[in-house]
């Protein structure tokens, strides 16, 4: 589900039923495909340790408050003078089923105070995001269909 070449080939079957599975007939292409799926677990339940090594810093103190979202040169700002910087491009417009999570989880805390552990959080997601995107290329490198 996360190959960009599954999601081709099946396009349109996707979008009328659910997805057909195809199964690797080599187990060493079952393993590596179990390999990246793991991976993939263990980012999006926050469970991977490497989710603790930020890729973004957050330089600048204030009230912390998300008034308006913006990306722009690899900053997204939160309001005119606060931002998390070094968020790459790619994971700013990254989509996970019909939604962007860079982008929606602090638009849906828009007139709010970011705690400090919100702050680490959405630091976090920018890691999985990132790594998400690693795994779905080297997925795509595996010829599976």
């Amino acid at each position: 589900m996360h190959s960009s070449n599954f999601r081709t080939t099946y396009k349109e079957f996707l979008k009328i039923d659910f997805p057909r599975i195809p199964f690797p007939t080599d187990s060493v292409i079952f393993w590596k495909l179990v390999k990246f799926g793991g991976q993939l677990r263990e980012f999006h339940l926050f469970k991977a340790p490497t989710l603790e090594s930020f890729i973004t810093q957050y330089p600048i103190e204030g009230g912390n408050e998300v008034r308006k979202v913006l990306y722009k040169e690899g900053r997204v700002f939160i309001n005119e003078t606060q931002y998390f910087a070094g968020v790459p491009e790619v994971v700013w417009n990254f989509y996970i089923g019909g939604y962007q999570p860079a982008q929606k989880w602090l638009k849906d805390r828009k007139d709010q105070e970011l705690s400090f552990e919100d702050i680490c959080h959405y630091q976090k997601i920018i890691v999985a995001l990132m790594e998400t995107d690693r795994v779905m290329k080297n997925i795509d490198q595996v010829k599976f269909i």
